[in-house]
């Protein structure tokens, strides 16, 4: 699903992978971690992005979105 949104991405890390994803456009970044939960699987990812797993549309256009959009000032 990442490709067609625009997004690129590659597993890392050896027995816990993550995955590493980036916009090819703005050159922004992320590492995508899932984690269990009360309510099933998480995705979380910098700068306080999550997501649900079980709707994965969702996770993606909100990826997407937080990667298009310039940093925030700190």
């Amino acid at each position: 699903m990442l490709p067609s949104h625009g997004l690129v991405s590659r597993m890392v890390g050896g027995e816990d992978p993550v995955l590493w994803v980036w916009h090819p456009r703005t050159g922004r970044q992320t590492i995508v971690f899932a984690t269990p939960t009360n309510h099933g699987w998480q995705f979380l990812w910098s700068p306080g992005g999550q997501s649900g797993a079980d709707d994965l549309e969702r996770t993606v256009a909100t990826l997407r979105e937080a990667l298009d959009s310039p940093p925030q000032p700190a």
